[in-house]
């Protein structure tokens, strides 16, 4: 049953990081200042990204356990608060990135100076972005409706649709941005254009799919024949839901600002963190996914009641997840000295993202249980629990000891990094303890 529900989200979710790895690697292969404006903004997108995951996950506790109860016009109701809050999202973050996208790119690219091109770098960034804006829409909807979709035990069609937008992605990135098949070589531009038009092939598949298969998804008859959402049922929301879209928001933050720390240490080090992160995202798809899962599967069995079946499903899950990122990790070591000869660009931006990569794998079997044991507590409304959990702990605790050694030490930044990661471990003691305790076994959709 957990499978069922993990491998299209694994599927879904690897191949499109799978894509972000080549678009990676193509922008990589133009040269360091394309790749480093690209990884900058794609970090401050980041922040918008798992805002709507934070907006669209405090209804979607909700709506895991209203179909639970198979109460239909609960899912509709959470689903309408998710498009309403979506919208209002999407909405400041381009008045924002239009106004101050320039500062917020310049403030990676203030470090020490190791041979870069800090202006084409920012001048790459901000062409990248102007692009990128107009792809958070159809990102938004995506998210609104897919989130549903898998909440309701439906993961196959946001699988198909994550298929389809990476093939015309990638197929877009090679046109685009070498300018193949008579098509422009634009470059960066190329890149983003390609990525806006998967967005818009992603969303137009989704959303066609819930609305002609009524028959199934039988939510959606009547769902925008009123766009009223009770009062209590918003309240509720916002009560469990507002601390879940300050912990994205504060958590996506805190990594931005964690890479910012490291970017004082030159231009090489924001490379080597970008080709890092594209191979981990890549392998971080299999604890992501099953977290996921933990949260769709104990959530329903919470809406149902079923308390002792949702208790030892968890812990049973929890396990899962450990074993299988442990296995992943050995990989990850392996291809780590492999993959950064892939890029065009210098011998220590590859050099620091060998350590880099060693680093992510050696903690993933940490951070597996990390993911699963905040999906637990976050399936049973504990949203505050949560919020000190996951974004408090990265903004008291791992950013100021980035900042500290970053800007007032001479340690090796990949020392940095494995400080932050050590530090994560109070946080496994924490999550074990609360865990264990059950303190997140109820239905929160009893009125």
């Amino acid at each position: 049953m957990v499978l069922l529900i993990a491998v299209p989200i694994m599927i879904q979710n690897g191949i499109t990081n799978f894509v972000s790895l080549l678009d990676n690697i193509m922008v990589g292969q133009v040269g360091t200042e394309q790749m480093t404006g690209v990884a900058i903004v794609n970090q401050l997108i980041f922040v918008y990204n798992l805002c709507i995951f934070g907006g669209v996950s405090g209804a979607g506790i909700f709506t895991a356990q209203f179909f639970g109860q198979k109460d239909d016009e609960g899912v509709a109701n959470t689903m309408r608060f998710k498009l309403y809050m979506g919208i209002l999202l999407t909405g400041v973050t381009i008045l924002l990135f239009l106004a101050f996208g320039e500062p917020l790119i310049q403030m990676y690219l203030k470090g020490n100076q190791d041979g870069g091109d800090v202006a084409a770098a920012l001048r790459y960034g901000k062409e990248y972005l102007g692009i990128m804006l107009i792809g958070l829409p159809p990102f938004m909807l995506v998210q609104v409706y897919a989130s549903t979709l898998r909440e309701c035990g439906r993961t196959i069609t946001p699988m198909k649709a994550g298929i389809a937008a990476v093939v015309v992605n990638l197929v877009f990135n090679y046109f685009l941005i070498y300018g193949k098949f008579g098509f422009p070589e634009l470059g960066v531009a190329g890149a983003a254009v390609a990525t806006v038009m998967s967005r818009y092939v992603e969303a137009f598949i989704v959303v066609g799919w819930t609305h002609r298969h009524k028959e199934i998804n039988t939510y959606i008859p009547g769902l925008y024949k009123t766009m009223r959402i009770p009062g209590y049922l918003v309240k509720r929301i916002l009560i469990k839901g507002t601390p879940l879209l300050l912990n994205e928001t504060l958590w996506a933050a805190g990594m931005a600002i964690l890479l910012q720390c490291y970017s004082v240490r030159g231009m090489n080090v924001v490379a080597g963190m970008n080709i890092s992160n594209t191979i981990s995202n890549l392998f971080n798809v299999v604890f992501i996914a099953l977290g996921d899962s933990v949260a769709i599967v104990v959530g329903q069995l919470l809406g149902a009641g079923k308390m002792e079946e949702a208790k030892d499903t968890d812990r049973k899950m929890i396990v899962f997840s450990v074993a299988c990122c442990t296995l992943v990790a050995l990989v990850m070591l392996m291809i780590a000295p492999l993959f950064p000869q892939l890029y065009n660009t210098n011998v220590q931006s590859r050099e620091f993202a060998k350590y880099f990569i060693m680093v992510t794998a050696v903690f993933m079997p940490q951070n597996a249980f990390l993911h699963a044991a905040y999906f637990t507590l976050r399936s049973g409304g504990k949203t505050i629990v949560t919020f000190f959990f996951d974004s408090v702990f990265i903004c008291c605790v791992s950013v100021p000891i980035a900042y500290l050694l970053g800007h007032f030490t001479d340690l090796y930044v990949v020392y940095i990094f494995i400080a932050v990661q050590l530090a994560d471990i109070i946080k496994c003691v924490i999550g074990f303890i609360l865990v264990k305790k059950g303190v997140w076994l109820q239905n929160i959709v009893e009125v």
